[in-house]
């Protein structure tokens, strides 16, 4: 039987709170050790402490699904890959999909399917589906019954050759050759880029050894942060234009920008 979630969905009116995490700065952490004439030398032991010490755990994860949404912003993803090379890339967009009561969810209704059961998971279960039969689309559960988070951009920050690599195999031959900003400025990008497909559907982010989430140098302040309406969900009916879309003001990364509803939060500023 898989664990189940505790049932809590957070009100739409606490779309504006702050988010319940702020980052520390880790820019002390050691790295390596160093000999007589002052060379550097790998080791292994400072280069495992500062991976445990900057990765998300489970109080991370255990939040409200919005606040949540709005704590990835500025998180690092990481994917190693089977070869040892490590992809990395800071979140700058998220959407939140509170569960049951949200028509624009995959876990409306509280309907639990085969597809869908890593939103009633844990905290930090990845929840990874499949759209138009050859892209994916990659989530993460929070507190909620059936609630969880879409990443919708990364900023890429480490392994971009590789990324255009992989970007690259599923573009046509005549295609322009992808910009940094454009390896992962969407859902299905970023999936891409980070060679992210079902097999990673259930994983856990808090002790998977190929996926996880560390701590960001620098979490977004309030002001920063544009709270804006979903992308692609009009299905959802009014839950279409709900302020569920979370993302950082001025970066280039971006899916889309709301340029209203920033002037608007600019007045209002």
């Amino acid at each position: 039987m898989m664990p189940r979630k505790r049932k809590w969905l957070t009100p739409l009116n606490a779309v504006q709170s702050k988010p319940s995490f702020s980052p520390a700065d880790t820019s002390g952490s050691l790295t390596g050790v160093f000999d007589g004439n002052s060379s550097p030398v790998s080791s292994k032991y400072f280069t495992e402490e500062k991976r445990t010490s900057s990765r998300l755990g489970t109080d991370f994860f255990n939040q409200p699904c919005i606040n949540l949404a709005k704590s990835f912003l500025g998180q690092i993803l990481v994917h190693k890959l089977p070869d040892g090379r490590e992809l990395r890339g800071r979140i700058v967009e998220t959407e939140a999909y509170l569960g049951g009561e949200d028509a624009a969810s995959h876990s409306k209704g509280g309907k639990q399917t085969a597809r869908n059961a890593a939103m009633f998971m844990k905290p930090g279960t990845l929840y990874v589906y499949q759209i138009y039969g050859i892209y994916f689309c990659m989530n993460v559960s929070s507190q909620g019954e059936g609630a969880a988070v879409l990443l919708r951009s990364l900023e890429p920050l480490q392994g971009l050759d590789t990324m255009k690599q992989l970007r690259s195999a599923q573009r046509k031959a005549s295609a322009k050759p992808l910009k940094d900003w454009q390896l992962c400025n969407g859902p299905s990008k970023l999936c891409q880029a980070f060679s992210i497909n079902k097999s990673f559907d259930q994983k856990d982010l808090v002790r998977d050894t190929a996926v996880w989430m560390e701590l960001g140098s620098e979490a977004p302040g309030e002001q920063a942060v544009v709270t804006a309406a979903r992308i692609g969900v009009s299905y959802g009916g009014e839950w279409a234009q709900k302020p569920l879309r979370f993302y950082i003001r001025g970066n280039k990364c971006v899916s889309v920008v709301d340029k209203k509803v920033e002037s608007e939060q600019g007045a209002a500023d």
